[in-house]
């Protein structure tokens, strides 16, 4: 007979977790955002700007399918304790070299790089934990949480961040990091995960750490309705990694910067309410369709961006791109929750990410490129599309991005009606059995044990 209480404690233990990791996540969004701004003012050039975002993300692409591998053989709590005090004392030395007058921008490559490689551990345990703390039927209202956390990340963060470097510069923004780090670590410290079963998958995965992390790839090569579902992610992740380069270009043509501060915290609203709305629904029963018509929604969005220079229309059509972002993630994140083996979701969550994401770099590299060389000057008076497509989204600085975002919309549609149209990513959730059972089981409490420790092998 299943322990009823133990679902509900897991659910507390969630819930415990996830206001740390709040917490934490709004700090690292402040530190983020007023590093951007100090490298920004010391240098003065976005390319500067933009090699320190790939410090950090390069490091996180690389290592995440080890980290993934390593997830699955620790104590999954440990592993994001692990995590976070490593990225904590990344931003402290940062602070130190800040408060004792030695902060150059050059120190800030190695140490975003070390913070990279421990938060690589974060994602693949934060997820495969939460689905031995959920039941099944609320791993969409969960997912909706952790999306919850990162779009209030998104709206607060700038505007704190703004405060508190007029109060007392980038030491005080990153002290208040600091603080959260320690709350987050705090809330680990007082809760315990239950540990996964072993699968048959687990089984066939088990072995030297190379031995692991290429299970993960293939475990998903295997679930041609998996493959499919992280095809369709890393192809529109490709598309919408141009719109971080593209916004300000955009907004910047004919509106001021107070004004392009404003849309984009206002369209950012719509990450809140969209991730309001999932973890109160949880989703749609059909998760696959759910994932498929959000993602027709923020194509349609970005359509809408270009189509006129108007603050009013970018921002509702900001705002329903925003909107949606949560619905298609969480609704994705609950179809792999429930497919995945528990005891092997760390290494092929971090597959997952790898792949999924490894597009954002590329479409950082180009984007500069095609705006300047290729899209702009045919958008300029006297320009090869000034006279049909310029009669219509208007002519002059910033509409050659406007272009780009009606052309990535228009590919973003295509690419949603080709998953529709196949049939096993389709029909995945009922061709693919669910690894997790519709009750979890009960599982005795993890006892502490030392960062880094591998679990035992059950005999």
């Amino acid at each position: 007979m299943v322990n009823e209480a133990k679902p509900r404690s897991g659910l507390r233990t969630f819930l415990v977790v996830w206001a740390g990791q709040f917490v934490s996540l709004i700090g690292t969004n402040l530190t983020a955002f007023a590093l951007s701004i100090y490298v920004y003012q010391e240098t003065g050039e976005a390319t500067q700007l933009a090699m320190i975002l790939l410090a950090s993300q390069l490091p996180q692409i690389l290592f995440t399918p080890f980290a993934g591998a390593l997830v699955d053989r620790w104590d999954r709590r440990w592993a994001m304790i692990l995590s976070d005090t490593g990225a904590g004392i990344a931003t402290m030395a940062i602070a130190a070299l800040l408060w004792t007058g030695n902060l150059d921008v050059w120190h800030l490559y190695p140490l975003l790089a070390i913070q990279g490689i421990f938060q690589t551990f974060q994602w693949p345990a934060y997820s495969a934990a939460t689905t031995l703390l959920v039941r099944k039927e609320n791993y969409g209202r969960a997912a909706g949480l952790i999306q919850l956390g990162e779009g209030v990340g998104m709206v607060l963060a700038p505007a704190l961040a703004g405060v508190l470097l007029a109060l007392g510069g980038l030491a005080t923004v990153i002290s208040v990091d600091v603080v959260t780090f320690l709350i987050a670590v705090g809330t680990l410290l007082i809760v315990r995960f239950p540990r996964p079963e072993q699968s048959e998958a687990g089984k066939e995965g088990a072995g030297s750490l190379w031995h692991e992390t290429r299970f993960g790839f293939r475990y998903i090569r295997e679930r041609p309705g998996l493959l499919a579902l992280l095809g369709y992610f890393a192809a529109l992740n490709l598309v919408f990694g141009f719109l971080g380069v593209l916004v300000f270009p955009l907004l910047l043509g004919f509106a001021s910067e107070q004004a392009t501060g404003l849309v984009v915290s206002l369209g950012a609203t719509g990450m809140v309410s969209g991730s309001l709305l999932m973890s109160i629904w949880g989703g749609p029963k059909r998760r696959v369709l759910g994932v498929i018509a959000a993602d027709v929604i923020i194509s349609v969005g970005l359509i809408l961006v270009g189509l006129r220079p108007s603050l009013v229309l970018v921002t509702a059509a900001g705002f329903l791109v925003f909107f949606a972002i949560p619905v298609a993630n969480s609704s994705s994140q609950a179809i792999w929750q429930a497919k995945v083996d528990p005891d092997v979701q760390g290494r092929v969550f971090a597959v997952r990410r790898t792949l999924a994401q490894i597009a954002g770099p590329v479409a950082l590299i180009l984007a500069g490129p095609l705006i300047d060389d290729v899209f702009q000057p045919m958008m300029d008076a006297g320009g090869a599309l000034a006279g049909t497509v310029g009669s219509v989204i208007g002519v002059g600085a910033g509409r050659g991005a406007a272009l780009m975002f009606i052309v990535l919309g228009l590919i973003g549609l295509v690419l949603s009606g080709l998953a529709l149209s196949y049939p096993r990513l389709r029909n995945l959730e009922a061709e693919l059995p669910d690894a997790v059972p519709d009750e979890p089981p009960t599982a005795p409490e993890a006892e502490p044990r030392p960062v880094g420790a591998p679990v035992p092998e059950p005999g």
